[in-house]
């Protein structure tokens, strides 16, 4: 019996929409990295890209458990003396409704040059309206 080994042409991508309303962020970050990696798949190569594209929708309308609203903050800094500037979770979604949930997935994702090609193929939005609706309706048609 010989070990299947899975080349790059042999890997086919999708397009996968998740509705991020009403759903805590956790979940829906751990599930978008999934597909990402590609891990639900059986052809599954950990040194290999062989992951699907994610787009997520409705990502302002996610919730958030206890108090995470006020307590979770999100630190950077310029590299200047005085540079340090930290926001809560509050005031992120106010400034960028999208930012959390890419935070959370570019967690999720290993962190070297095959991470940053997997994060490529996210698209996150704020609202309902997306403009991906050929990668989408392409990927429904071949199922």
């Amino acid at each position: 019996m010989k070990t299947l080994s899975v080349k790059a042409g042999d890997i086919t991508r999708e397009w996968h929409v998740i509705d991020a309303e009403g759903k805590v962020l956790g979940q829906v970050a751990a599930q978008a990295a999934k597909l990402l990696m590609g891990k639900h798949k059986p052809i599954f190569c950990r040194h290999l890209d062989c992951g699907d594209g994610v787009i997520i929708i409705n990502a302002g309308k996610i919730i958030f458990t206890g108090k995470k609203g006020t307590d979770k903050f999100y630190y950077r800094h310029s590299g200047y003396p005085g540079g340090f500037r930290q926001e809560s979770l509050n005031q992120m979604l106010e400034k960028k409704p999208t930012f959390p949930l890419e935070h959370a997935i570019r967690g999720m994702l290993p962190r070297n040059r095959l991470g940053s090609a997997m994060f490529r193929k996210l698209r996150v939005y704020a609202g309902a309206e997306h403009p991906h609706l050929a990668q989408v309706s392409a990927a429904a048609e071949a199922k």
